[in-house]
């Protein structure tokens, strides 16, 4: 039964991970802890062990998610390894100082903050296009399945500054970095939606690699418990990518929109409750 559980979990988390670039690890982890520790159905379940777990479904979904976005042309290689490279530091910062971590207070602020976001992609038709970073930084060009040629860019220095920051949130706060650095790529760095999707998901499969020696290490998987998870979620992350390559730049920003609403609102109760 539990097995059962865990792989329709982990379908559910590839499906939406790699649909808008979040990962799945912000699927995955509440809902096992629901399903493991308030409903009992899975044995064994701790909040260190569940965050093993999904470290190292990441690997798999980043990988099946980039595969399928290299067939797409859809990933900023360049960006990724940028973007990455910022994050990377900020990550190992956060996961020493998450030691005095006041949990239900992040959780509301971070909820807040996701809320926030979800209402920017909703009204970033209005608002007047950001277009400095774009300006004065390195310029790129993306031409979509419709012949339109999008230009985006980002000074180098933003970027890393930026991903420092979301590496940190991610280290400090078990959270993945996709829910703040695909609205980013999207609002200031003015990235088409699937380049920003497609290019999340290169940097989520090199972050769960450096992320899965640190759990590992410390013996925080549930390796019998990655049998049903990891091949479920990779199956789940080729559906998501698949169904992004078929959705229209806005529906998948409609999308992303409705999952940071849903996450921030479980995210401020969670707050209140803790």
């Amino acid at each position: 039964m539990e097995f059962i559980l865990l792989a329709v979990i982990g379908l559910t988390a590839g499906i939406i991970g790699a649909l808008v670039g979040l990962g799945g690890g912000i699927i995955l982890v509440p809902a096992t802890l629901f399903v493991g520790i308030n409903l009992g159905l899975i044995d064994g379940i701790t909040p260190q062990s569940v965050v093993g777990l999904s470290v190292i479904m990441m690997i798999f979904t980043g990988l099946a998610s980039t595969l399928s976005f290299m067939k797409a042309k859809t990933i900023d290689y360049r960006s990724g390894l940028i973007f990455f490279a910022g994050s990377v530091p900020g990550t190992l910062l956060g996961a020493f100082v998450n030691k005095g971590l006041d949990l239900p207070a992040f959780n509301l602020s971070f909820g807040i903050l996701l809320i926030f976001l979800s209402t920017l992609l909703l009204v970033r038709d209005y608002l007047k296009p950001v277009g400095w970073f774009v300006k004065n930084g390195k310029q790129r060009t993306f031409i979509d399945k419709m012949g339109e040629t999008h230009l985006y860019g980002y000074p180098i220095w933003f970027a890393l500054l930026l991903t420092f920051v979301v590496g940190f949130s991610s280290g400090l706060f078990g959270i993945g970095g996709g829910s703040i650095i695909v609205p980013a790529m999207i609002l200031l760095f003015l990235f088409p939606p699937h380049v920003a999707v497609g290019t999340s998901m290169f940097m989520v499969f090199l972050s769960a690699l450096v992320n899965s020696v640190t759990h590992i290490s410390l013996g925080n998987v549930p390796w019998l418990y990655t049998i049903p998870v990891v091949p479920a979620a990779y199956i789940g992350a080729k559906i998501g990518a698949r169904l992004n390559q078929k959705m229209k730049s806005e529906t998948l920003v409609i999308a992303l929109r409705i999952i940071l609403l849903l996450l921030g609102i479980r995210s401020i109760i969670d707050g209140f409750m803790g």
